[in-house]
């Protein structure tokens, strides 16, 4: 992929934000031109680049979400802005696809150590992507920003699990009606597959060890329990299915 970068910044209209290109020192420019240009020919495993020619200050992203995890199967779409300092100052990450984790706010800003304290120069933008995608692996419930996930992480694996894989389902899948990765409206979105809302085929939770090592940052993969259905399947089980739909989504 051959990106074409032009120095001159095309007029900002009403409403949009202005880019950070014209605040830039040249050589950071062509730094981040090349490291673009290398990530677009070459990305990380997992993760897809979208640049712009127009604002290069701005990366556009779609992660897959790793097997083993309540992610697994959605591709989430995120976006790193890099700021009038940078690189003395880390880029910010946003989560653009709803999520539910422990570290992503409600707004979608992301919380890790590497655009905070562990921030340096060098790291460049390969390794911020990559810790990004490790964190749907080993969430940090200590740092959370969405307590909420971080509370369930460390006390209620399953129920962590379960709330989001759901939003998994609806937001970061394609389905009829949506498109994979974007936010939607439940009504009009990616369903919830059929198990989604069945707390007997709720995710697994780890043994007292496993929760234990979530605290600390350690794997926070997830195994799914495999449970018989009734082939029969009367009329008010496949109700019960409906209602249980019904209440898991209005918690959301």
């Amino acid at each position: 992929m051959v990106l074409a970068y032009h120095a001159t910044a095309k007029p900002i209209g009403p409403g949009e934000q202005n880019s950070n290109v014209e605040n830039l020192p040249p050589q950071v420019l062509r730094l981040v031109y090349k490291e673009v240009s290398d990530l677009a020919a070459d990305p990380p495993e997992g993760i897809k680049i979208y640049p712009s020619d127009e604002d290069i200050t701005e990366l556009h992203t779609a992660i897959e979400g790793p097997e083993g995890t309540p992610f697994a199967g959605g591709i989430f779409r995120m976006r790193l802005v890099l700021g009038k300092d940078f690189p003395a100052v880390p880029p910010k990450g946003y989560f653009l696809t709803k999520i539910f984790h422990p570290n992503v706010g409600h707004k979608g800003e992301i919380c890790v150590n590497v655009l905070k304290r562990d921030w340096k120069a060098e790291l460049g933008l390969r390794h911020v992507l990559l810790t990004i995608k490790c964190l749907l692996i080993h969430p940090n419930p200590e740092s959370a920003l969405n307590e909420e996930a971080g509370r369930l992480l460390l006390e209620d694996y399953a129920e962590y699990a379960y709330r989001a894989r759901l939003l998994t389902e609806i937001h970061a899948m394609t389905g009829p009606g949506g498109t994979s990765g974007l936010p939607q409206d439940p009504s009009d979105g990616p369903q919830p597959k059929k198990h989604a809302g069945d707390p007997t085929k709720r995710l697994a939770a780890p043994g007292a060890a496993s929760v234990a090592a979530l605290g600390n940052g350690a794997n926070g993969a997830c195994t799914a329990t495999t449970t018989s259905s009734n082939a029969g399947g009367s009329t008010s089980a496949a109700g019960k299915k409906k209602a249980d739909k019904k209440r898991a989504l209005r918690r959301l």
